[in-house]
C-alpha cells in the first residue's frame, strides 16, 4: 500500500481509509458478532488471544475485558425476551423442566433453571420462558405461570414434564385446563431405580412394551401385566401405577405427535451443550450471567429444531378434534350442532 499519496488538488498527503472497517472501528460487526458466539461455544475469554491472532493477525481488540464487554447484551436480551406480548402467539404443547447446575456462581446457590418450550399451531417448536428458580419449588413455577398468563398466553392443551411437583402443583392452580403428560424416559428412570440390578433389564423391556403399545387398551394390559410380574418391589409399582392416567394421555392425540409426547427431550438435548459451556467456564460469574448463557445458547440451538411430525394436525388439537388411540374421530351431526 502506498502510505505517501497526495490530494493533487491540496498538495496534503491523503490519510487512508478503510473500505471495509467505519473510522476508528478496530473490528467489523461481523467480527464483534463472532465474537461472543464462540465463547457461548466453548473457548474461554483467555483462550481469544493465542486461538484468533492466526486468524487477525494481531492482538488489539481481543483481550478478555473486550470479549466480557460484548457480552453483557446477553442479560438485555434476555430481560426483553421475558417481557414480551404473548397474545399474539398460540402454544398447543409445552414441554417443562427445570435444569440444575453443579457449579456454584459466586456466593449464590447453585442456579436452577427453569424452561418451558412450546410447539405453535404450525407445529413447529420455539422457547417460550427460560427464568430462575428455586429448586424447582411450586412458587417458581407459579410465578413463571402467572407471568406468561398476564403477558397473553393461551393455556395450552397438553404439558409434558418429569414428575417435579413443583410444576404439576403450579400448572393445576394457574392452567387448570391445560392436560398432563408424565415424561417416560424419567418415570422408567424412577422405576427401575427402585428395583434390585438382576431385574432391571427385564423390567426395562417390559416398561417399553407399556410406552410403545399400539393403543390404550394394549398398553393397559401391560401395565397389569408389570404390576404383577415385579409385585415383590411394591415401591417401583407404586411409582408406575400412581401416575397411569398421565402416562398414558398422550393416546388421546394424533399417533404422529406420541413420539413428541412421550418425553420432554426437546430440552434436555438442548442442555447437554449449556452444561458443557458452564462446565468449562467453572460456572459463569452470577445467577444473571448464568441465565443470560443458558437464554444465548438455547437461542442459538431453536434454530436447528425440527417441526414435529404431521404439523398440520397441530391446528385440529387446537380446535378440539377428538382423536382415539390417535386416530381422528369424525363428529356427528348433533355433536356439531351442541
Amino acid at each position: 500500500m502506498d502510505d505517501r499519496r497526495k490530494d493533487p488538488a491540496t498538495g496534503e498527503r491523503e490519510r487512508f481509509r478503510s473500505s471495509i472497517l467505519p473510522p476508528y472501528v478496530r473490528r467489523s460487526p461481523k467480527v464483534a458478532e463472532v465474537l461472543p458466539l464462540l465463547y457461548l461455544h466453548g473457548l474461554s475469554t483467555k483462550d481469544f488471544v493465542p486461538a484468533l491472532t492466526e486468524f487477525f493477525g494481531t492482538e488489539a481488540g481481543l483481550s478478555a475485558p473486550v470479549i466480557t464487554r460484548l457480552t453483557r447484551s446477553w442479560s438485555g436480551e434476555h430481560e426483553a425476551f421475558m417481557t414480551r406480548d404473548l397474545s399474539e402467539v398460540d402454544y398447543v404443547y409445552v414441554w417443562a423442566d427445570g435444569i440444575h447446575f453443579s457449579a456454584r456462581l459466586g456466593d449464590d446457590d447453585r442456579l436452577c433453571v427453569l424452561v418451558i418450550v412450546g410447539v405453535r399451531t404450525d407445529g413447529t417448536k420455539e422457547l417460550v420462558a427460560i427464568s430462575d428458580g428455586y429448586r424447582e419449588s411450586t412458587e417458581s413455577w407459579a410465578e413463571l405461570l402467572r407471568d406468561l398468563k398476564r403477558r397473553g398466553m393461551r393455556a395450552p392443551v397438553l404439558a409434558v414434564g418429569d414428575g417435579a411437583l413443583g410444576f404439576w402443583s403450579a400448572i393445576r392452580d394457574v392452567l387448570p385446563a391445560t392436560r398432563h403428560q408424565r415424561d417416560w424416559i424419567h418415570k422408567a428412570a424412577n422405576v427401575l431405580d427402585a428395583l434390585p440390578a438382576s431385574v432391571q433389564a427385564a423390567a426395562r423391556r417390559a416398561l417399553k412394551e407399556i410406552s410403545d403399545a399400539e393403543d390404550r387398551t394394549h398398553a393397559e394390559a401391560a401395565l397389569k401385566r408389570f404390576a404383577a410380574d415385579f409385585s415383590k418391589w411394591p415401591k417401583a409399582v407404586a411409582k408406575l401405577t400412581s401416575d397411569r392416567e398421565e402416562l398414558l394421555g398422550f393416546y388421546d392425540y394424533p399417533a404422529e405427535h406420541w413420539i413428541h409426547l412421550r418425553t420432554s427431550n426437546p430440552i434436555e438435548s438442548t442442555f447437554a451443550c449449556v452444561r458443557a459451556r458452564t462446565n468449562v467456564t467453572k460456572g459463569a460469574g452470577s445467577r444473571q450471567a448464568g441465565l443470560a448463557m443458558c437464554f444465548k445458547l438455547i437461542e442459538a440451538a431453536e434454530g436447528r429444531w425440527r417441526r414435529v411430525n404431521a404439523p398440520e394436525l397441530v391446528a385440529l388439537v387446537r380446535a378440539g378434534a377428538k382423536f382415539v388411540n390417535g386416530r381422528l374421530v369424525e363428529r356427528t351431526d348433533q355433536e356439531d350442532a351442541a
